[in-house]
C-alpha cells in the first residue's frame, strides 16, 4: 500500500483586526489546524486544554466532524467554539463563537 508523505503548510491571513498565520497539518488518517494570533491559537478539537491551561495560554477550540473535519485554517471561520482556556475567555471569547469572532477577539486583545 503506498502512503502520501505528511505535509504542513501555513499562511498570512488578514482579518479586520490584524493578521494571522493559518496552519494546516496532514497525513494518513488525520489532519489538524490551527489560527496562530499574537495573544493565541483558535484550533481545532485536536488540542487539549489542560496543559496550555496550565501554562496560562490562550486556546479556543472548535470541533469538526468525521464526515466534515476541519483540515484548513479558513475551515475554522465557521466552525463554533466548544472550549477554551481562562485566558482566552479573559478577551472575550465564549462557548458558541465562530471561529472568525474567537480570532477577532485575539487580534484586538494582543493590542492591549
Amino acid at each position: 500500500m503506498s502512503r502520501k508523505p505528511p505535509s504542513a503548510e501555513q499562511h498570512q491571513l488578514v482579518f479586520e483586526n490584524g493578521s494571522a498565520i493559518g496552519t494546516s497539518q496532514k497525513w494518513d488518517g488525520g489532519q489538524y489546524c490551527s489560527i496562530i494570533t499574537s495573544y493565541g491559537i483558535v484550533g481545532c478539537g485536536i488540542y487539549d486544554l489542560k496543559t496550555p491551561e496550565e501554562f496560562g495560554q490562550a486556546i479556543a477550540i472548535a470541533k469538526g466532524t468525521p464526515a466534515a473535519p476541519l483540515t484548513e485554517p479558513e475551515d475554522l471561520f465557521d466552525a463554533k467554539i466548544v472550549g477554551m482556556t481562562a485566558k482566552a475567555a479573559a478577551c472575550g471569547i465564549k462557548l458558541g463563537d465562530t471561529g472568525l469572532q474567537a480570532v477577532e477577539k485575539m487580534l484586538i486583545a494582543a493590542r492591549g
